[in-house]
């Protein structure tokens, strides 16, 4: 946007290198959120280099230069304007520029455009043969006001910005997961499931103590995770930043359901089984203790009887606020003072606040060696207008679809602590 001089502006090298450099910054951060997409995911933006921290903080400071240089310009056009009125009033003493300022009525009546013209000092000033015509400013009043409600209503454009309906957030659950590729229906594999160690010390020609050991197959079939949704061409046609504002908010909603699937799904139908669902894991009551005093005692089941070293911990935020809280008698923040960022580890083990977890429970594992997430097709988005009657209707069908299982090797290696 570059500001054209309105009547009465001086204009001058400061103001349009001024304005011109603050256009420059306002591109830049354009350019940032261009990248970034709809969904303003800043793994996205390649132009800065760093986390998602550092970006944002870049972006801060970017935006603080511009309200630097919007002030700068403001404070110019100031000068630009007194500079104008000053140069008008000096044209209209020197008699290059004629104002009226006589009375606009006659007689009680409005007089007219014709002897407005005539009465002023360029009418009677004109001599023929000059070779220039009369020229006049006329200040007249309208009998009736021009305003928005009988004229031009103001026009508003949009900023570009998208206010996301308010919904579960990243960090996703599934970034916890090791994610391998599968080319089959199920993933099979083989769970030792009798291990019987009766190595001891034998005497000379005595009998050696029999182990036993078997394994059992076992089998975590491929589900289907979809979602559609209805548009119209117009959508798509009049609106360029329509598509990409869908194709990204759809892959959002699978990756948001899959957190949910991958902690509480019950493995019955199509549902994928979650971990709280996983027959065989370690459970601990959180009953009289405080909340950090049950999550170590699960903790110290999976070391002890899972052998695996827990490697996060999913709790909802009203839980978590709960041990974040916590308070010495003398009122003592235990987890950290407010005025700081409180650590996002208990025990050591890193802390997932996420609405995906139980309402009641906190969830548990070694998730880095002892889960898989085996993606047999990744997500996938299709535009079609074949659905029922779309053709006839005008109207689109937009779908999107992620084929893959969930795997929990080793159902020791995970737990939940209940009764929160």
């Amino acid at each position: 946007m570059t500001i054209e001089a309105p009547e009465r502006v001086v204009e001058f090298p400061a103001l349009k290198e001024a304005q011109q450099a603050l256009d420059a910054k306002r591109q830049s951060l354009k350019s940032i959120f261009d990248e970034a997409g709809a969904d303003y995911d800043m793994a996205k933006v390649k132009s800065i280099q760093g986390d998602t921290a550092a970006k944002v903080d870049f972006i801060r400071q970017l935006n603080a230069e511009i309200d630097e240089r919007k002030a700068k310009v403001d404070e110019l056009l100031v000068i630009a304007r007194a500079a104008g009125a000053a140069k008008e009033a000096e044209q209209v003493e020197s008699g290059h520029k004629d104002t009226l300022t006589k009375p606009r009525t006659k007689n009680g009546q409005h007089r007219s455009l014709g002897e407005l013209f005539v009465a002023s000092q360029a009418c009677k000033g004109y001599r023929p043969g000059s070779g220039m015509g009369p020229s006049a400013q006329l200040d007249i009043e309208l009998k009736t006001l021009f305003q928005t409600s009988g004229g031009w209503a103001p026009e508003s454009i949009r900023t570009g910005r998208v206010e996301m309906f308010p919904t579960r957030p990243a960090p996703h659950v599934v970034e916890f997961l090791p994610q391998t590729t599968t080319t089959q229906a199920s993933v099979v594999y083989m769970e030792e499931t009798t291990f019987t160690n009766a190595a001891a010390e034998t005497a000379e020609g005595g009998s050696y103590p029999e182990a036993t050991l078997a394994l059992t197959e076992r089998a975590s079939q491929v589900r289907k995770v979809a979602v559609f949704l209805p548009i119209t061409d117009e959508q798509f046609e009049d609106e360029p930043r329509a598509e990409m504002y869908v194709q990204n908010r759809l892959p959002f909603m699978l990756r948001q359901r899959l957190d949910g699937q991958i902690l509480v799904g019950d493995g019955t139908g199509v549902n994928l089984l979650g971990t709280a669902s996983v027959v065989g894991i370690q459970t601990q009551a959180k009953g009289a203790d405080p909340t950090p005093d049950a999550i170590y005692k699960l903790f110290r089941k999976i070391r002890d009887d899972g052998f695996a070293e827990p490697s996060v911990l999913f709790i909802r935020p009203a839980k978590w606020e709960e041990v974040r809280l916590l308070k010495t008698s003398d009122g003592v923040y235990i987890w950290g003072h407010p005025s700081i960022p409180g650590p996002s580890t208990i025990w050591g083990v890193p802390v997932v606040e996420t609405v995906a977890a139980p309402a009641t429970s906190a969830v548990a594992g070694d998730y880095a060696n002892f889960s898989e997430l085996a993606v047999r097709r990744g997500i996938d988005v299709q535009v079609s207008n074949s659905h029922s009657t779309y053709f006839a209707e005008g109207k689109l069908a937009l779908r999107a679809d992620v084929r893959c299982t969930v795997i929990h090797y080793r159902p020791k290696a995970f737990g939940t602590v209940t009764g929160l």
